[in-house]
């Protein structure tokens, strides 16, 4: 069992190191908003799996988060996403970027990259945001939600304390099961080096102390536009 705890824990170093290690800059935090741009498009693009305009326009928040899972005995889930939020008068904040990921024992081979979008529903989820770390699986309910395809076919409502609505790009999730998602929390030097200053996840996101850069344009103008 020591054995076993000392190969994770070293593990675990290696893949902190290897962050540590990355020159992660910019130009990095670019490629990541590029990579959930295209998540969201990809997802919007397939009528099995488009989110449909009425539920973007009840929505308080919606995350978009590349990821990748692979283990052997124990296993780990790491990537990244961005996060936007509907602010108080309607419009939709700059996006900001976070870090995803899980650790989990058990008997797992393989990998297998995860896209994802989660749509919250209420501003008490949006703004578990601000957390260090938060698990929208534990701290909100997830649950898979309406398909653009299935607004005709759904027979039953989604259950009512749900507050976060899972569509992906993976085959599998129906309608209103229940879904685990990992941990998020805010990558604040991805933020730092994309805006060019030290504002935490609250003024990114529900204040107007932010340009928003060029590069940040098109995701907001493209979120806004689900809604319509």
């Amino acid at each position: 069992m020591k054995k076993f705890l000392t190969a994770v824990f070293c593990f675990t170093t290696l893949v902190a190191g290897l962050r540590a290690a990355d020159g992660f800059d910019r130009a990095n935090v670019l490629k990541q908003l590029d990579s959930c741009e295209a998540i969201l498009q990809e997802i919007q693009g397939n009528v099995r799996t488009a989110i449909p305009a009425e539920v973007m326009r009840k929505a308080k928040g919606i995350i978009i988060v590349n990821q990748f899972q692979g283990g052997f005995i124990f296993g780990i889930k790491d990537g990244y996403g961005v996060a936007l939020v509907r602010r108080p008068n309607g419009r939709w904040s700059v996006p900001a970027f976070l870090k995803s990921g899980e650790f989990s024992f058990g008997l797992q081979v393989g990998a297998k990259a995860i896209n994802a979008v989660y749509v919250l529903m209420d501003d008490e989820t949006a703004r578990l945001l601000f957390r260090n770390r938060m698990n929208l699986g534990v701290d909100a309910k997830a649950v898979a939600g309406i398909r653009a395809a299935e607004r005709e076919a759904v027979s039953k409502a989604l259950p009512g304390d749900a507050n976060v609505l899972v569509y992906s790009s993976t085959e599998g999730f129906y309608l209103g099961a229940t879904i685990k998602t990992g941990y998020l929390s805010p990558h604040q030097r991805a933020n730092e080096l994309f805006y060019k200053n030290s504002l935490r996840m609250p003024e990114l996101l529900y204040s107007d102390w932010v340009t928003p850069p060029s590069e940040a344009r098109f995701i907001m103008d493209y979120v806004t536009r689900l809604g319509q």
